[in-house]
């Protein structure tokens, strides 16, 4: 007798995401393509996005039906738009709705949609073995290339209602990653090179002057400051480190203000960004905070499989 599966599917902006969700609860495959990004360039427009999805996806489904041995699909959902905002629209998201789609259809199933952002706090939550927290309110970051936010979440009738208190109002903490690695002639994405430079630095890290207010912040500062001090040192290392230790401290602010106005609420940190070593040390030694394990931080369809089960269930 075939076992019970729930599949997820995610097409952010840089990778192709397939998983599958038990009937117990336990992701059993967590498929990724990366999209390919031009040597020199820092992310891609909606259309080349879109074209790229549409070449993975046939070997995503390979290996969704490799993976599927012995399962049968029970239910398929979708991150169908980028946060659960009003008019919260990307065209990318389009790809995996339509395959969702056609899996609904061909296997006789239900289809369920989310948010990408939805997927990133469930994928944490499991991750980080914070799934108390499902009924509860809490605080969550969401912080990647795409969007650097702080919202209160709390998991109500299939779905996360989800309030936003704070976040960039200008770049994105994975932006300034990128755009850092970039000028120093790193590969996009740069966060896992960056980091390794990074551990490698053995000078003193300029202090940088953050700019934050209440649980918002500025980030565009950090390119600024990133390329002086790299055209002043030529040292990979040390502008790496400094561009973490800019994120870290920034974070820690916003959290510092999110306490005051909610103490002893439970946070949880989410996105790509928060793979990174560095900044989760420099923040755990602050707060006790969650932190979603690094293959279940950069973008994934687990969380949205998660939230398939839970919904169809």
């Amino acid at each position: 007798m075939s076992k019970k599966a729930f599949v997820g599917i995610d097409t952010s902006n840089y990778t192709t995401s397939v998983a599958i969700c038990d009937e117990a609860g336990d992701i059993v495959a967590n498929i990724k393509l990366p999209l390919d990004v031009k040597a020199g360039e820092c992310g891609l427009r909606q259309s080349d996005a879109v074209f790229s999805h549409t070449k993975n996806f046939p070997e995503a489904m390979r290996r969704l039906r490799s993976a599927l041995d012995g399962y049968e699909i029970c239910a398929v959902g979708c991150s169908a738009r980028p946060r659960d905002a009003e008019g919260s629209y990307m065209p990318c998201f389009l790809c995996g709705d339509a395959v969702s789609e056609a899996i609904s259809v061909a296997a006789g199933v239900p289809k369920y949609t989310f948010s990408h952002q939805s997927g990133h706090i469930m994928a944490a939550l499991y991750s980080s073995g914070a799934t108390a927290l499902l009924g509860t309110p809490f605080a969550a970051y969401h912080v990647s290339g795409g969007t650097t936010e702080l919202v209160i979440a709390n998991y109500t009738d299939g779905r996360f209602d989800i309030e936003l208190i704070g976040g960039t109002k200008d770049l994105n903490a994975g932006q300034a990653v990128d755009r850092a690695g970039v000028m120093m002639g790193l590969k996009f994405p740069c966060g896992r090179e960056l980091e390794a430079l990074a551990k490698e630095n053995t000078k003193k890290i300029p202090k940088p002057k953050i700019s934050t207010l209440d649980t918002y912040c500025n980030l565009s500062g950090l390119e600024n400051h990133a390329e002086r001090i790299f055209k002043e040192t030529n040292d990979k290392n040390l502008v790496a480190a400094f561009v973490f230790d800019f994120i870290s401290r920034t974070l820690s602010a916003m959290t510092d203000a999110l306490l005051k106005r909610y103490p002893n609420i439970p946070v949880l940190f989410a996105g790509g960004v928060m793979s990174n070593s560095i900044i989760k040390e420099n923040i755990t030694s602050r707060y006790g905070a969650y932190f979603a394990a690094p293959e279940f931080s950069a973008d994934n369809a687990a969380g949205i499989a998660l939230l398939t089960r839970m919904k169809h269930k």
